[in-house]
């Protein structure tokens, strides 16, 4: 299979340059077939090479010549080893059910056929950042991913919130963006190559210290613009206005993620940078426990999930941070299958409640929507850490190697943790259990949603209880597989430390959801009295640390004051003016040397004597 690895690329293209070009000719049946299927074919093709590549250390698979300029060349190639492996499985098999889902949940849609172009081409980018072998091809999908998540953000751009939303995490991410060209154009300085392999290779010997700390310090805050960490962490939240399926596709499969494996994927010079990698896990965990106390107090579902990946994103850079990858691409990895079946739920009650997502008026939909409480039910559990779901195991393999590598950083992903638990079962409960408050005509209407939407979130459910298993030691499915990639360093076998450390976080997942419980079913009054009791910290974590005003007052309006003087002031004064004034120094000179061409004989003869005069002049005065 690995020789036709090429195809995960050509069939999700084939299927942008279809719909993009006959979507509205061949119809919404023809659109919806053709765009699965080329993102069902190409999982098809990610398993095969998935299964290619185990035990080996990768092979490149040039595809042609891109750029060749002297001694500057770049292939078009694929890097197939392990870890892009992983990666490609993971985007096509949740993008693939994201695609089924959404063939329900955009029926209505008049611009149905440009979504679905949009859609396989968000996949396409990211499979080109996934499969690249160097760092330019890496950096066309990167840049591809951001232009995707602009058009999809903003779909519904007659909506202002979603232009402004789309507008907002294109210029936030071009902010991280540039960090990460500055650094891909250091290495190009210091190698005079972009490919993966031979800066690898010759990295121990080129770089100094002061050099590659720089360098991983620059694709970092490319890292925390695009996964969405402290301090570029304001888009994703605002990124819930576009359509709930393109949400679970960037939370889940494509975007956020690309930080993470970008981390994962240059482990050899970031294992070189011990302050970068510092950097790294301090952040992750920063960011874990800020994202998560948001999440306590937000009242709209998508949002309260938007924080709930900032935070999970957290403790995957944390992991790769503290030289864990194998369990930061584990994380990923299950975090993918709970968080696109969440959001997949979450788009399961809008579609029942024409669109409410405000728990505060919904509440009691079990009774309305059973399998999708089920379901919404097992992903909470799965983001909890409840013991045998997935995210219990691959959380827990990050908070053991955290505590190995320093027990404050042990002790905040703990403490996330518990606000974890608590803030997901809130959802839960508020949204699900107790009296509805709904609208009477919503509620009288609320049904499940068709099959075409229920199937990929039953399979999701499945894959959210069963997917840790395959990071358990013994089976190795995943540190195993990606040793050959990441030479991970194990960690010391399981004693009686790593067991009562797991029987500490299973108990703190368990007193995060007992607390909801009472909170929110039990003494319902009591989170009201609280947030009165505490409004100064109620406002300060429902305004989100006021973390949007500081920069609207520090950043954006200053930029908008330096806008307003160019265009009202600068422009048509100082640029418009020197031009304008050039072009009427030029008319009156024109005008002046027009009266020497008067048609006059005489005159001219006159100017020829009076030039005449002058030279002989000054050479007999000479």
């Amino acid at each position: 299979m690995l020789a036709y690895a090429w195809l995960m690329l050509l069939f999700p293209l084939l299927g942008v340059l279809i719909n993009a070009f006959f979507g509205r000719r061949i119809g919404k049946r023809a659109v919806s077939w053709v765009a699965c299927s080329a993102i069902g074919l190409s999982f098809l093709v990610a398993l095969g090479v998935l299964m290619g590549t185990a035990g080996s250390t990768g092979v490149e698979q040039p595809l042609f010549t891109w750029i060749s300029a002297g001694s500057f060349h770049v292939e078009f190639s694929l890097l197939l080893d392990p870890l892009s492996a992983l990666m490609a499985a993971v985007v096509t098999g949740v993008s693939f059910l994201i695609h089924i889902y959404s063939i329900g949940y955009m029926a209505e849609d008049p611009r149905y056929a440009r979504y679905f172009t949009y859609l396989n081409l968000f996949v396409f980018a990211m499979l080109i950042l996934v499969l690249a072998n160097n760092y330019l091809m890496m950096y066309v999908g990167w840049e591809g991913v951001g232009l995707c998540s602009y058009l999809l953000i903003g779909f519904w751009f007659e909506r202002k919130a979603a232009a402004d939303a789309g507008k907002k995490a294109f210029i936030v991410n071009r902010v991280g963006d540039m960090g990460f060209a500055l650094g891909i154009m250091l290495i190009f300085a210091m190698f005079g190559t972009l490919q993966f392999s031979e800066v690898f290779r010759r990295a121990p010997g080129i770089l100094g210290p002061a050099a590659v700390t720089a360098i991983t310090l620059l694709l970092f805050v490319g890292a925390t613009g695009k996964s969405a960490q402290i301090p570029l962490y304001i888009w994703l939240p605002d990124a819930m206005e576009g359509p709930t399926p393109v949400s679970a596709l960037i939370h889940a499969a494509t975007m956020v993620t690309a930080g993470v494996y970008m981390v994962a994927r240059n482990h050899v010079l970031f294992d070189m940078a011990p302050t970068t990698a510092a950097v790294v896990a301090s952040i992750g965990a920063a960011t874990a426990f800020f994202a998560a106390t948001m999440a306590l107090v937000e009242k709209d579902l998508k949002r309260i999930l938007a924080y709930s990946t900032i935070s999970q994103l957290g403790y995957m850079f944390l992991a790769v941070g503290v030289g864990a990858y194998a369990a930061g691409m584990f994380h990923l990895t299950t975090h993918a299958f709970f968080k696109a079946l969440l959001f997949l739920a979450a788009g399961s009650v809008m579609h029942a409640m024409a669109g409410e997502i405000n728990i505060q008026k919904l509440g009691g939909l079990r009774e309305k929507l059973p399998r999708t409480y089920a379901v919404f039910a097992v992903g909470a559990a799965a983001l909890a850490g409840v013991p045998l779901f997935s995210g219990f195991f691959s959380k827990d393999e990050i908070l053991w190697r955290a505590f190995l590598h320093s027990p404050v950083l042990w002790l905040v992903g703990l403490g996330t943790a518990f606000l974890t638990a608590v803030y997901i079962f809130r959802a839960l409960f508020v949204t699900f259990w107790g009296e509805t408050r709904a609208e009477k005509k919503l509620w009288e209407h609320a049904h499940e949603a068709p099959a075409v939407m229920s199937i990929p979130m039953l399979i999701l459910a499945v894959l959210a209880v069963i997917g840790g298993y395959i990071g358990l030691p013994r089976l190795s499915l995943v540190e195993g597989y990606l040793e050959p990639v990441l030479h991970a360093e194990h960690a010391a076998e399981a004693g009686a430390t790593e067991w009562v450390l797991l029987a500490v976080s299973a108990l703190i997942a368990l007193g995060g959801i007992a607390l909801a419980y009472y909170l929110y079913v039990v003494r319902p009054a009591v989170p009201a009295n609280l947030s009165k009791q505490f409004a100064p910290l109620y406002t300060l974590l429902s305004r989100k640390y006021y973390v949007d005003e500081f920069y609207m007052a520090v950043v954006v309006e200053p930029l908008r004051q330096v806008g307003r003087f160019i265009a009202e002031l600068f422009d048509p004064r100082v640029v418009d003016g020197a031009v304008n004034g050039l072009a009427r120094l030029a008319g009156v000179c024109g005008e002046g040397l027009g009266t020497l061409q008067n048609g006059r004989v005489r005159s001219y003869a006159l100017s020829i004597l009076v030039g005449v005069v002058i030279i002989l002049g000054y050479f007999l005065l000479r």
